[in-house]
């Protein structure tokens, strides 16, 4: 129960703060309060607004908001999103774009699972909607899914990631972005071994913990320093009676906020102090840049305890998968064995969470695979963030994956010609 009454606490924190904001807000904005001329008024009403959104941000789902798509006709078309695979802990959903020729490129982005939500692709799932069908993993809050529903653990990610290059068929172009980064190759592997028919095409890793012993990072320097017991003492709570999750063992998405704020929290200080100084001028707006970045950064999830405790375990401190050791219910995971994917890893020179050289040691797993089948690309001044989602992924990086993944398409089947037939009609 102590770790119920935590997170119940750690709720009841987030929640005052809503209210202490919203109630600021709504004092300072009463209409009788114009009567006291003092600039403090003006400010109190602008850290109540910014206040209160920001708490109230951290329980909330963003919505993809991608509603419409100007095709090459110049029309706008309806972008539908459509659950293709349901299942407890994740589903698997496509961005149906109504009235346009399904595109040749077929891409499934593999989402992290590492406190915030699918929708942190946003910007990336809408550069590749222009010409390619885009699927991506839409993980659940585990606080929402009910212990009946069991564990999950990186076993089980892995073997979601298995069924959902199932459904989609051979002709998939995986991009897996951060960390799963290394499920997703053990997918693959998995894959190449059990049911060679259903892998995917091509495999773009971006910035995934492969190796995390190849560049140190302040990431790997404390999954190497703390042991599992303190992990599992400080970290793990037991959700509380607000949400459907009621029970279930989890590392709270507040607590990984509470760890990316602090990484950097002199530059998060300002953004907030600046936001609410441009508030009291009325400079701000309900879509400006500050909120549109905090909206997402600050709206978190719960991960179950089992996922978290394997991934600290297995990937960072026993590294499995860079010592090709990744055992999948009961099945002992082969790299060596993907002899046809081709595999892409893409780095940021500036990546301060996975390093340079941490991706790219997928490369030298893949023994199987000729150097013919291999690419990498380490983009200069880049960070974690920007290769995926920011100025580099959209200039550079995008055009090489696509590129990539184009130079390793398949070739056509040749049509079949009835011989018979042709000759009788001449």
């Amino acid at each position: 129960m102590r770790y119920m009454a935590t997170y119940d606490l750690m709720e009841s924190a987030r929640n005052t703060n809503q209210w202490l904001g919203a109630t600021a807000r709504t004092i300072a904005s009463y209409p009788g309060m114009a009567f006291v001329p003092n600039p403090a008024i003006q400010w109190m009403a602008a850290w109540g607004e910014v206040t209160e959104r920001t708490f109230e941000r951290m329980v909330v789902k963003p919505d993809w908001g991608i509603r419409t798509f100007t095709c090459e006709d110049g029309k706008d078309h309806l972008v539908n999103v459509e659950t293709v695979v349901e299942k407890p802990f994740g589903n698997l959903i496509h961005f149906n774009v109504t009235g346009r020729e399904e595109q040749a490129r077929k891409i499934l982005l593999v989402a992290p699972m590492s406190g915030h939500y699918a929708t942190l692709l946003r910007s990336t799932v809408k550069s590749l909607l222009v010409n390619c069908e885009v699927y991506i993993t839409d993980w659940h809050n585990a606080r929402d899914i009910p212990v009946s529903c069991g564990k999950f653990d990186i076993e089980d990610y892995t073997l979601y990631l298995v069924d959902f290059m199932r459904h989609m068929g051979p002709d998939t172009n995986v991009v897996a972005v951060c960390q799963p980064a290394p499920l997703t190759l053990a997918a693959t592997a998995y894959l190449a071994e059990i049911d060679p028919e259903a892998q995917p095409r091509t495999l773009t890793l971006i910035g995934g913990p492969i190796d995390p012993d190849a560049a140190a990072t302040d990431v790997t320097d404390f999954g190497a320093r703390v042991t599992m017991g303190q992990l599992e003492e400080t970290m793990i709570q037991r959700v509380g009676f607000k949400y459907k999750g009621v029970g279930r063992m989890v590392y709270p998405g507040l607590l990984q906020l509470a760890s990316f704020m602090s990484m950097n929290a002199e530059r998060h200080s300002k953004a907030f102090t600046d936001q609410i100084m441009r508030v009291t001028r009325g400079e701000a707006s309900d879509h400006d840049a500050h909120n549109r970045f905090y909206d997402e950064y600050l709206a978190v999830m719960d991960m179950t305890a089992e996922f978290y405790l394997s991934t600290v375990e297995r990937i960072f401190k026993n590294c499995e998968i860079a010592k090709n050791e990744f055992v999948v219910a009961g099945h002992k995971v082969d790299i060596g064995k993907i002899t046809n994917v081709a595999v892409k890893t893409v780095e940021g020179d500036k990546d301060d969470i996975t390093a340079p050289g941490q991706c790219i040691a997928a490369l030298n797993l893949c023994t199987g695979l000729p150097d013919s089948k291999k690419a990498s690309h380490v983009e200069p001044g880049a960070g974690h963030y920007g290769i995926f989602a920011g100025k580099s992924w959209r200039n550079n990086i995008r055009p090489l994956v696509l590129d990539f993944i184009d130079q390793n398409a398949r070739p056509a089947r040749p049509k079949v010609v009835n011989t018979a037939n042709s000759n009788s009609a001449a």
